[in-house]
């Protein structure tokens, strides 16, 4: 099978197309023909070296997975040959998605959703299962509450306000002023826009004092140490970002705030509650950028300079076909 492989930490060119051998499904795996996959800050994240620990070279990474079955361990009774299904391979587990073929643990595997294509699957797979660990069960997030979305035009951010709006909280999120039409049309109530407000301030005139009962933060840095400033009284802060240095909570203690800090695992149920949601029409992908599976430095360029380009949602990658779709860059 055709491959892309990371031959070495570094830039968007440390990667080979290469071909590569298909690995043997054992009793409880299957063996996917993957249609379309998708790129995560994680990968870029990989690619550069922030994770050399972990990742042994050369390796195939990726952690979105849309496609077809082609194959069932001995073992597998959950799925058939043919079914269309969608998942996040292990994380620092063995090979990712970056490839035309990929064998997963069949308890990672969930039906694909019928109403989307494998790209619009491919796109939700991690940033779905992140959004449904941050928000159900970690921040358990209920109808009527108030939750501010830290960036809410990124991957994460775009499926964290549907989730957060079908679940029937009131959400507040933060984009540039162009963006704002966009955030409320995924189904944000207000918006501020942080280049030309303090969001704290803004939070306080929006709740009139009260505050949000979560935060999501999917930015980090001045997102996360002054996010316990617009909670009420215990409140929950959910973050998926990592943390590069010792960070000063202390605002926390007077909210009796709750810290939740998600590296995603992800399993079926994730997946499952995801899928009752966009075949009810209450969670869409938004795919910004598509490209070929030969073009992934480029596709990593895009997303890790995302702020030089108008890029709303997930870069994703197009496994079986060859299809461009690519948002103008920023003058």
């Amino acid at each position: 099978m055709k491959a892309i492989v990371l031959t070495r930490f570094g830039g968007t060119d440390a990667f080979e197309l290469r071909d590569v051998s298909v690995p043997e499904v054992e009793p409880r795996q299957v063996r996917v023909r993957v249609h379309a996959t998708a790129l995560n800050p994680l990968d870029y994240q990989i690619r550069r070296g922030d994770y050399a620990d972990h990742v042994p070279l050369p390796a195939i990474i990726g952690h979105d997975i849309s496609g077809v079955i082609e194959e069932v361990g001995s073992h597998v009774t959950e799925f058939r040959v043919g079914d269309a299904v969608y998942y996040t391979p292990r994380i620092f587990g063995g090979p990712g998605s970056y490839a035309e073929q990929h064998v997963a643990d069949v308890d990672l595997v969930a039906r694909k959703p019928e109403n989307l294509s494998h790209l619009e699957a491919a796109s939700l797979t991690l940033v779905g299962g992140t959004v449904w660990e941050s928000l159900v069960t970690r921040a358990q997030l209920t109808v009527g509450e108030t939750i501010l979305i830290h960036g809410g035009t990124g991957g994460v951010g775009a499926i964290a306000i549907q989730v957060a709006e079908a679940i029937g909280a009131r959400v507040i999120t933060t984009a540039k002023a162009g963006d704002h039409e966009f955030v409320r049309s995924l189904g944000a109530d207000a918006v501020i826009d942080h280049t030309s407000a303090d969001y704290v301030d803004a939070v306080a005139e929006l709740t009139r004092g009260k505050g949000v009962d979560v935060v999501f933060d999917t930015i980090g840095g001045d997102a996360l140490t002054r996010s316990p400033l617009t909670l009420a009284d215990s409140g929950r802060v959910v973050s998926i970002v990592d943390l590069a240095q010792p960070q000063n909570l202390i605002e926390a203690w007077g909210r009796n705030a709750a810290y939740h800090f998600v590296f995603t695992r992800q399993n079926r149920g994730k997946l499952d509650g995801l899928t009752a949601l966009v075949e009810r029409g209450r969670v869409k992908p938004v795919i910004g950028a598509t490209l070929p599976l030969a073009r992934m430095g480029e596709a990593h360029e895009l997303l890790e300079n995302r702020r030089s380009y108008a890029l709303r949602g997930k870069v994703a990658i197009d496994v079986a076909g060859e299809t461009v779709a690519l948002p103008p860059r920023i003058l």
